[in-house]
């Protein structure tokens, strides 16, 4: 009896709704869609009353830690004092980048200008690969460059250079990169190219040696007739079987790649959106098919669920605010392997939150 009742505040705390296991002929698999609510308490407060800045990137590694890219620099002249002492001290500031486990303890804290890089004057992006490798990117005017670290900082590899860039043309410079994936099968680095640039470029993930480049549906940036890319390009997903997403922000629209630049097809989502458009950041669902893009929408403040398959709308969590489970300018999201998500917010979000899967339910209508 007992475990009954449990069951049933369960379902009453979800609105009412159970959820479902694998589609049956009541509920067909395009019914179908993860909910999720957020933990009020992740992360955990910081340490040495640190305060976070605009919190420009998220990613989860293979370990299921979180990592998340800050841009200090973004702190406010008061927020840095937390600990107040005769006038206002810098004593408050984090490093940029800054892992957490599960349960939002933070773990590790670094990064910053180092020998032999040029570290972004506005941080943009972090992805880590399945070697632990940690990718950094910028979109000062003046950041060029994606930068490869090891888990602990040490320094590995830069492509591009700071103040230094070409154009869509241009296979040695970057512009403004947003952020990037890597496709350890071939060792492949895919940048999101970016804020300056109009284009997806591919470079060897170990030596920077440059690949291939295309633009909006997968034709010479810039070509006439062609819809290009507008600015920025701000993400570039790869899914297990392959495919490449690419966030062409502005113009509200997912597109889908081969790897090789082959256009598939492209998903447009909110088209009337205006401002600083709707596809900000898209991932993949945790489940084996990656039935599921999420796609976060840091003009409208929410987050959108689409079917892999046909990029139909099943629904969004969030809205505009800055209590627990609201956004303002939510910016990147992540997923660990148990299906949850991660986001962060800049202007003046600045923070990371998480909001913990609860399983698969029908489309409400």
């Amino acid at each position: 009896m007992r475990g009954r009742a449990v069951a049933a505040a369960a379902v009453l705390a979800l609105g009412g709704l159970a959820p479902v296991g694998p589609a049956t002929a009541q509920q067909p698999a395009d019914r179908l869609a993860p909910r999720f609510q957020v933990d009020p308490r992740w992360p955990k407060p910081l340490p040495h009353h640190w305060v976070m800045g605009q919190a420009a990137g998220v990613a989860v590694d293979r370990h299921d830690h979180i990592w998340v890219v800050q841009r200090p620099r973004t702190l406010t002249g008061d927020e840095p004092g937390a600990v107040r002492k005769p006038g206002r001290t810098p004593c408050c500031a984090p490093p940029p980048v800054l892992e957490f486990d599960l349960r939002g303890n933070l773990l590790q804290a670094w990064g910053g200008p180092g020998p032999g890089y040029d570290w972004p004057l506005n941080e943009h992006g972090i992805y880590v690969d399945a070697d632990d490798h940690v990718w950094i990117g910028g979109n000062d005017q003046k950041d060029h460059q994606v930068l490869k670290f090891a888990r602990d900082g040490k320094f590995l590899l830069q492509i591009g250079r700071a103040d230094v860039t070409g154009g869509d043309d241009d296979t040695a410079h970057l512009g403004r990169p947003a952020n990037v994936s890597v496709d350890l099968a071939t060792n492949e680095l895919f940048v999101a190219d970016g804020y300056r640039n109009h284009r997806v470029i591919v470079f060897d993930a170990r030596t920077g040696a440059y690949k291939r480049h295309w633009g909006a549906n997968g034709r010479p940036p810039g070509e006439p007739g062609v819809k290009g890319f507008g600015t920025p390009v701000h993400c570039v997903r790869l899914s297990r079987d392959g495919l490449l997403y690419v966030c062409d922000r502005a113009n509200n629209r997912i597109q889908v790649f081969r790897k090789d630049g082959t256009f598939l097809r492209e998903f447009v989502v909110a088209p009337d959106t205006r401002g600083n458009g709707s596809v900000w950041d898209v991932d993949l669902s945790h489940d084996a098919p990656q039935a599921w893009l999420y796609n976060a929408d840091g003009e409208n403040n929410h987050v959108w669920t689409l079917r892999r398959d046909s990029g139909t709308v099943l629904g969004t969590f969030g809205r505009p605010g800055r209590e627990p489970g609201q956004f303002h300018w939510v910016h990147n999201l992540a997923v660990d392997s148990k299906g949850n998500i991660y986001t962060t917010e800049v202007d003046t979000g600045k923070r990371a939150q998480k909001f913990v899967f609860l399983g698969t339910f029908p489309v409400e209508t």
